[in-house]
């Protein structure tokens, strides 16, 4: 006797199902992989940037970037009045401001703030701060720490890189790369969520620094 319609019909559904979470299981890798190098290139991806010698290792790494019309003395500024408490970060402050960051985006450039400075505090809220650990003038400002839970440390050691460099003609590639080194178990289930997040923020943070830049060097 052969086999019977409904024993034929389960293996089937269950073919169908494994190719159904596979084929979703590799789109979710390409758009992660998307979201983690939105605007970068391939050479940028693979660059060797200031502020990358701080982590012996990174568990997860994303590198975004946008094109500037602009030279990089032009960007700069904007890049160096980041923080809360200064220039703002460009991005949703109205998101920002539910979690109590009070950020206030800059339209211009602030010519009383202080220039960073290796050691000095890069808010991102009023209670959180990241140390700067790289100033390059004009070309780079890295920063690094992690967000305490409560009372508890950040479960993981980061860096935060903005990185300028000459694109073509009179324009910036400006660059911005997160490190991520995973120092307890777990650290990375409350971290990938927090990819999706950081490339909504980045994004637009590179749009609003682009804006502005191009704005003031065109007026």
């Amino acid at each position: 006797m052969g086999p019977t319609r409904h024993g034929t019909a389960a293996p089937a559904r269950s073919t169908t199902a494994l190719a159904i979470c596979g084929a979703g299981g590799v789109l979710s890798v390409v758009v992660r992989n998307r979201l983690l190098r939105w605007g970068a290139t391939r050479a940028e991806v693979d660059m060797v940037l200031p502020g990358d010698g701080l982590l012996r290792r990174a568990h997860l790494c994303s590198t975004r970037a946008i094109t500037v019309d602009a030279p990089p003395a032009a960007v700069w500024p904007w890049v160096a009045q980041l923080g809360q408490g200064r220039g703002g970060f460009y991005s949703y402050d109205g998101l920002e401001n539910l979690l109590g960051c009070d950020i206030h985006s800059a339209e211009q450039i602030l010519p009383d703030l202080p220039p960073p400075v290796v050691g000095g505090e890069f808010r991102l809220h009023p209670d959180v701060a990241l140390s700067v650990a790289v100033v390059e003038a004009g070309r780079a400002l890295v920063v690094t720490g992690g967000v305490p839970m409560g009372t508890v440390p950040a479960p993981y050691a980061s860096t935060w890189a903005f990185i300028l460099l000459d694109g073509r003609g009179v324009t910036t590639r400006l660059v911005t790369r997160e490190r991520y080194l995973y120092l307890r178990p777990l650290a990375g289930v409350l971290l990938e969520p927090v990819a999706l997040a950081s490339f909504v923020m980045t994004e637009r943070m590179l749009r609003g620094i682009r804006d502005r830049a191009e704005s003031r060097h065109a007026g």
